[in-house]
């Protein structure tokens, strides 16, 4: 298990059953678009030095399928942003790591908010972080990657995910990762940096062998692989949508509730430096199993 950076580690139990549940901060609700980018921004209602994640949403799913993982992280501290982009058949993967990027520089580079309530928050350019489901996961890795110019991981001349530097990634989060184009499991060789996997042992569309497992097992940091077993491939998604009807699964509330958790964990541990969840990254949790390298 990682080392503990601050305060007493929870046991895994402990951490699933405080996290699951909403956080002690109140959230508002932001629009990317603002800045010129499709998408949504959820902040705590103060704070400052904050840690930050850019959450990419899988194949044809619109982020409001998201909006209540994302609120459930603003209510633990954690601003959450999600990009609204690249939703057609054949959007652009390499794109939409591009965007992550962009929604990173954006929480990090403004004061968030702010009325004649409250003062704005604010986020550390230290503490930020990339996550995504299914095709959003495949691309927060190739937003996470070192392009091959900074590396010595890839061959010279294939740099086929380069989507620029203008954020420093500390952790990335992966959820039923479906691979993309250019190939986000090559990608993860190029990856130094702490990375949670939650495969879904129910999804017909992303088994975990075909896509987390494969992602792990290149994964240039460290990092955890956890199988939900009884999870489908939409568990994590809120309400309906018309591609429901082409993809395998359903949206399943105890699925929801233990990826809050999960997530919530990993990113206050690897971003805020708060030891007592470290247990999130590879701890046993009933209904998963794990491995880490």
């Amino acid at each position: 298990m990682a080392s503990v950076i601050g305060g007493k580690a929870l046991a895994p139990k402990a951490v699933v059953a405080e996290l699951s549940r909403p956080g002690p901060y109140p959230v508002l609700r932001g629009e990317l678009a603002l800045v010129g980018l499709p998408g949504a921004v959820f902040t705590p209602a103060t704070g400052t030095g904050l840690p930050a994640v850019a959450f990419a949403h899988d194949w044809l799913q619109p982020a409001s399928r998201y909006f209540g993982l994302l609120r459930h992280l603003a209510s633990w501290g954690i601003v959450a942003a999600a990009p609204d982009t690249q939703r057609s058949p054949i959007g652009s993967h390499r794109a939409l790591a591009h965007d992550l990027r962009t929604a990173l520089g954006v929480c990090s580079g403004v004061r968030l908010g702010g009325s004649a309530r409250g003062a704005a928050v604010s986020v550390d350019p230290g503490k930020l972080g990339l996550a995504g489901h299914g095709m959003g996961a495949g691309s927060a890795v190739l937003a996470a990657a070192v392009p091959a110019a900074d590396t010595q991981v890839q061959a010279v001349g294939e740099p086929y995910w380069e989507v620029g530097h203008g954020v420093a990634v500390q952790a990335v989060a992966t959820i039923a990762l479906t691979d993309t184009k250019p190939s986000a499991v090559d990608a993860a060789r190029a990856v130094h940096l702490p990375g949670m996997h939650l495969g879904f042992g129910k999804d017909l569309v992303s088994p975990p062998a075909a896509g987390a497992d494969l992602v792990e097992q290149n994964w240039g940091g460290e990092s955890s692989l956890r199988i939900l077993k009884k999870a489908t491939h939409l568990g994590l998604l809120e309400g309906r949508h018309w591609s429901d009807i082409l993809l395998d699964g359903k949206g399943e509330p105890a699925t929801r509730s233990l990826v809050k958790a999960l997530l919530t964990g990993f990113l206050l541990h690897r971003l805020n430096g708060d030891g007592r969840y470290a247990a999130a990254f590879d701890g046993p949790v009933k209904g998963t199993e794990v491995h880490s390298a």
